[in-house]
């Protein structure tokens, strides 16, 4: 493959994610000449059944997306570890490659700050995203019912219909109904019928972490609708750093090659869409005896403010058929205390109340029934040491009647929380790697036993035997790095401005969710589109 830099670009854009496969895949449309450094592989799309195989045989086969080794070492020197590898997938299509595929938009409430907590506003509102919202659920052929009645403001349906309630939800439904608790669609990235040249979901049922059929959106289509426009588009050059020139403008951005050889490439605009993550470490390497703090980090802000989800959930068993392992996916959530997450809950029939009203400021809650738990009969049957009848018997017994519920809830921006350079553990190419640092603090921990306390009245109504719960003690994150590169309009305060430009630097964007302000508690992917549209359309203008 040629690797060699393009004489002249209009636009240089590092990373092949969801954000810059749409940048690229738009500029090149109206005729720009752009070129896509991504540090992963392009990988082989007739290999993913191979890869689905690989994910449910039992043993250890590593990631089936190529992640470890030195190329992705990092450290967590935080007050709790982040297990940065299993959040993001370095290659053409980035983290789209492995994700579930839930797309929803944020509230109203999320960017003007009106929940009731201290989180700051957006500089921008929803009405200035609404527009590209609808755009990047076009793009990504999101397939939706519009019956979901705390959802913000739309215009018109979503491009595909939406997936069909899973047996499951129809029991759940039973129990929601008697609590005066509101389920509905989840909008999904994947195709209910043939949409932009791929076809419909067929079921592998291993949506997480790797769709084989191509129903399921992944960035590597934008990327492939870039390239059929001219954009040229370069696999295994990680970006070492961006060079500037005299006037504060990037010159260059340096990439290494598997050879290891360095090349620059030169552009007029410049984006960064590496994620959460390297987009704040490729501007802290970036320092130079002009920006020696590091590369757009006038407010000392770059890496400031990590945020994730953490995930809240609960299940155990039930006396009657769940179905579960039959959906890879999620086909229905709740929004109901999203906006509100202290409202009491109360039986319909008698006005009994089973969730007392709460005290303090929450986190959204963001309410989903899953469809996966327990264990797979697949899973059982490969890991299992039980031949013929008797291992039928094995797995009647051990499959059929587990559910669950799971959640999520957004993390408060805590300037502490940060990605910085360790300079003690360098990467393949001897770069200092990504330390994270990450702490939760009480609202996120109130916010998580709310989740859990509105759950387990679900499941209890439902008359589930509870056997597990994740909450504050035992969570997690959803991997959905945010924050370190957040957005404003005061330089001194944050790095990007409402059109994704950073303060410091004239000719360099970032379009990722690095600029989210708050986490919000809803699936990022959208919103990442949307300003990812959004962007294009001012380097448009800029070009």
């Amino acid at each position: 493959m040629d690797r060699e830099p393009s004489e002249r670009a209009d636009v240089c854009v590092v990373g092949a994610g969801p954000a810059g496969a749409l940048i690229a895949s738009q500029l090149a449309s109206e005729g720009q000449k752009v070129v896509v450094l991504e540090a992963g592989p392009r990988f082989d799309r007739s290999k993913r059944e191979q890869q689905m195989e690989e994910t449910i045989r039992p043993g250890d086969h590593g990631s089936v997306w190529e992640m470890g080794g030195d190329r992705d070492a990092f450290s967590a020197s935080g007050e709790r570890y982040y297990p940065l590898n299993i959040s993001r997938v370095k290659g053409v299509g980035g983290s789209t490659l492995h994700w579930q595929g839930m797309v929803m938009r944020l509230h109203p409430s999320d960017f003007d700050g009106s929940h009731d907590t201290d989180d700051p506003a957006w500089p921008i509102d929803y009405d200035d995203l609404r527009p590209y919202y609808a755009d990047a659920e076009r793009a990504l052929g999101v397939a939706g019912d519009v019956d979901n009645p705390f959802a913000p403001p739309r215009d018109g349906a979503y491009p595909l219909p939406g997936f069909p309630p899973s047996y499951s939800d129809s029991l759940f439904a039973e129990a929601c109904e008697q609590l005066g608790i509101t389920m509905h669609s989840v909008p999904n990235a994947r195709n209910s019928e043939p949409y932009d040249g791929r076809g419909p979901c067929v079921g592998y049922g291993t949506c997480q972490p790797v769709c084989p059929s191509g129903a399921k959106y992944d960035a590597s289509v934008h990327i492939e609708d870039a390239e059929a426009e001219g954009a040229k588009v370069i696999d295994r050059a990680p970006v070492q750093r961006l060079e500037t020139d005299g006037d504060g403008r990037v010159e260059a951005a340096v990439y290494a090659t598997p050879d290891g050889t360095e090349h620059r490439q030169t552009a007029r605009e410049f984006v960064i869409a590496a994620g959460g993550v390297e987009t704040p470490r490729l501007l802290l390497l970036s320092a130079n005896e002009d920006h020696p703090e590091g590369l757009a980090n006038g407010s000392g802000l770059v890496g400031r403010y990590f945020m994730d989800h953490l995930f809240a959930g609960a299940g155990g068993t039930l006396d009657r058929e769940t179905r579960q392992n039959h959906v890879g996916f999620l086909t229905s959530e709740c929004h109901q205390f999203y906006d509100d997450p202290g409202q009491p809950v109360e039986r319909v029939a008698d006005g009994e109340t089973v969730v007392e009203a709460a005290d303090g400021a929450l986190s959204p809650l963001k309410l989903e029934f899953l469809n996966y738990a327990g264990p797979s009969p697949v899973e059982l049957a490969l890991s299992g040491e039980e031949w013929g009848d008797t291992l039928l018997s094995s797995l009647r017994d051990a499959y059929g009647n587990s559910i669950a519920m799971g959640g999520l809830v957004g993390q408060p921006p805590r300037k502490e929380n940060r990605v910085t350079l360790d300079t003690s553990t360098t990467d393949d190419h001897g770069n200092p790697v990504p330390d994270i640092q990450w702490s939760w603090g009480d609202r996120l921990e109130r916010s998580l036993s709310r989740a859990n306390e509105i759950q387990h009245a679900i499941l209890d109504e439902l008359g589930v035997d509870v056997s597990w719960t994740v909450g504050p003690e035992n969570t997690g994150p959803a991997y959905h790095h945010m924050g370190t590169t957040r957005m404003g309009t005061d330089p001194a305060e944050s790095v990007v401005n409402p059109q994704l430009r950073t303060h410091d630097v004239a000719n360099l964007s970032i379009a990722s969710s690095s600029v989210f302000v708050t986490a919000g508690s809803m699936n990022p992917t959208l919103t990442i589109a949307a300003l990812a549209l959004k962007c294009a359309d001012h380097i448009s203008e800029r070009l």
